[in-house]
């Protein structure tokens, strides 16, 4: 894919929750140009998030992890980019270290509001952009929990919520004033902001950001009869619309459009981000469960076989690459005319509105196929925490609750031309998303709508989370799917499954 920068390898594989869990994907630098157009900003150094070649960075992750196992991971952070917001006669001092965004107009949204709320409350704050290159933010993170001293607020990506957990302040009172104000937000965030029976920390937009379908309007409609602007119209529209969007149809228009010579771009690479929640949303929405709520080994049923089954027939129709695809290579496919559907965020239409602008006019963003358990939208939410060793709990407290507020995400999600995506459903009414283009209303159904009847989902989420995060470490669905490519029947696939389970959970 091209996301967005992201998922990071954990070279160590020592803590419970790997590093490999870190961001979205994608060589950013060609993106910078088209959206700094967007949002009439100009573009600095490109911090990506991504560290290509997850395989094998896990591979110490095969015995079974308890929630209090000692963190073995500290470094030292080198310097780190900071903007320090000092106010006259400050009654305090504040810091924060968030994830150096992929737009730094993003990165001077936020500043702005920070310093707003820094001379409003005569605060002295200091403001760090942490890159995800080189792992910075996350041995950060590892150091600082270890040293118990550091930034009071850091920014937290999928499974590291969990990780750090008991060294998180609760923030139940905050998240209870948030959803009785704007609305609960969805299991997805749930699953991984609670910890050890509260909320330990924020969910923000931030860097959050699902997988859709981009798909190239022309070609659905040419090779398989699919109009995407129909089911998906920029605007409001009803359930009944999108109904014949299902995996079946998926795979009837993956069919007709490889045969056509423009294969949906899916990949199953084993060190893919986007292979995870591809094909772990694809399994979720067949129900088909690899563990239990207890941590039960749930491979051999028939909805795990019912998956299989779908995965088998579609594989043919995929690339011919598919297995060795890195979280770049579905971008490379849409952007070149290659391929006429890939599951990413809107990156890659980015991109192509720069380098091949006929290409991107011609690319919608709609919701993910409905399958027998529902139509799921695979998820990579953010989160903002407090470090129990904080000094200034009240203050932190304080600041993301201004922060939290819908004005001051509209405008963030604005700095960054719609690439974000907030954690509450009620705020999925940004203009941003209407105005973005072209074409007009490309990504409008990039967030989830209520007609879309979708919700978010992470992959492994049916078991626990210290149990789902080797699940996706390793890339056990896409494991499956890939062995499938390889030749393998359901029996073996599913075989070699359950044995990668048994050796993380026993």
């Amino acid at each position: 894919m091209t996301r967005l920068p992201g998922g990071q390898s954990n070279s160590s594989g020592q803590s419970r929750f790997a590093k490999t869990a870190q961001g979205l994907v994608l060589d950013a630098a060609p993106v910078r140009p088209v959206l700094a157009a967007c949002v009439g900003l100009t573009f600095g150094t490109h911090q990506n998030r991504n560290m290509p070649g997850l395989a094998g960075s896990t591979h110490a992750m095969t015995k079974k992890v308890t929630r209090r196992r000692a963190l073995k991971t500290a470094a030292a952070a080198a310097a780190l980019p900071l903007v320090h917001i000092r106010t006259a006669g400050a009654a305090g001092k504040l810091s924060l270290a968030i994830w150096d965004h992929w737009v730094p107009s993003g990165n001077a949204s936020l500043k702005k509001l920070v310093d707003a709320w820094a001379e409003k409350n005569k605060v002295d704050v200091q403001l760090d952009f942490l890159t995800a290159i080189g792992e910075k933010i996350n041995i950060t993170m590892a150091a600082e929990a270890q040293a118990k001293t550091g930034h009071d607020i850091y920014a937290f990506d999928m499974w590291t919520v969990h990780e750090f957990a008991e060294k998180l302040v609760p923030v139940d009172d905050m998240m209870k004033e948030l959803t009785g104000k704007y609305g609960k937000v969805s299991k997805a965030h749930e699953y991984l902001g609670i910890a050890e029976g509260a909320w330990r920390a924020i969910p923000v937009g931030w860097g959050s950001a699902p997988l859709t379908p981009c798909g190239r309007i022309s070609m659905l409609k040419e090779y398989a009869g699919i109009d995407v602007q129909k089911w998906y119209p920029a605007g409001k529209s009803t359930p009944d619309a999108a109904k014949e969007w299902t995996y079946e149809t998926q795979l009837k228009a993956a069919e007709a459009c490889h045969k056509a010579g423009f294969a949906f771009a899916l990949g199953c690479g084993s060190g893919s981000t986007d292979a995870r929640q591809t094909w772990g949303a694809t399994f979720g929405a067949f129900g088909a469960d690899l563990i239990d709520a207890k941590g039960n080994i749930t491979v051999d049923t028939d909805n795990v076989r019912q998956a299989m089954d779908y995965c088998k027939r579609l594989v043919p129709f995929l690339p011919a690459d598919t297995v060795s695809y890195d979280d770049a290579s579905n971008n490379r496919a849409l952007i070149s005319g290659k391929s006429a559907m890939i599951w990413n965020p809107p990156s890659a239409w980015a991109v192509a509105s720069r380098d091949a602008p006929k290409i991107a006019a011609d690319c919608w963003t709609f919701s993910n196929p409905r399958g027998p358990k529902g139509r799921l939208v695979p998820m990579r939410p953010y989160y903002w925490g407090i470090w129990n060793f904080s000094k200034a709990t009240g203050a932190a407290k304080d600041l993301l609750m201004t922060l939290s507020q819908r004005e001051a995400v509209e405008g963030m999600a604005e700095a960054v031309a719609g690439y974000d995506i907030p954690a509450y459903s009620s705020f999925n009414d940004f203009k941003i998303w209407e105005t973005v283009g072209p074409p007009a209303g490309t990504i409008y159904n990039y967030p989830v709508r209520p007609w879309h009847d979708a919700e978010y989902y992470i992959t492994g989420s049916s078991g626990p989370a210290e149990i789902a995060v080797q699940m996706w470490n390793r890339s056990v669905i896409p494991g499956m799917v890939s062995r499938l490519v390889s030749g393998q029947s359901i029996k073996q696939a599913m075989d070699w499954a359950k044995g990668e389970l048994e050796g993380f959970t026993r």
